[in-house]
């Protein structure tokens, strides 16, 4: 994988942190409500749907698809500089939450809606990040 990473990274809090632990061991762990069953992205405290509290990180497939992209051609911010093109995008995980995201290992012609995406977990000193790639 040809991953040229030089953003920001993200601190883990306590409410994310099995997230960040999951990537480190190449796993998606999401949370899911106990009462309602909605799967839950972002990390939170309650449950985005019945604001029940009852939730339970539970391991997921990654299976994703993109949702929306744009194409940065300029960075996005002082840190992205020398990343571009970036490309951008929402993509809708098989459990139906979607998140924010990069592709990666992808030519700007195979960029569309619907295009079938797999996990790939790259590792930094200080976190391992998550994007996605073309199946």
């Amino acid at each position: 994988m040809s991953i040229n990473f030089t953003g920001p990274v993200p601190t883990p809090t306590p409410t994310t942190e099995p997230f960040w632990q999951g990537l480190e061991e190449d796993k998606i762990f999401l949370q899911q409500c106990d009462d309602c069953q909605q799967w839950i992205f972002y990390p939170r405290s309650n449950c985005s749907a019945c604001l029940s509290t009852s939730l339970t990180w539970k391991q997921v497939s990654g299976d994703a698809e993109i949702y929306s992209f744009t194409i940065a051609r300029r960075p996005t911010a002082p840190q992205f500089a020398g990343m571009e093109p970036q490309y951008i995008a929402v993509v809708s995980l098989a459990e139906g939450v979607r998140m924010n995201t990069m592709i990666v290992d992808c030519s700007e012609d195979q960029l569309c809606v619907g295009l079938k995406l797999k996990p790939v977990f790259h590792r930094l000193e200080e976190q391992t990040l998550l994007f996605f790639t073309p199946v």
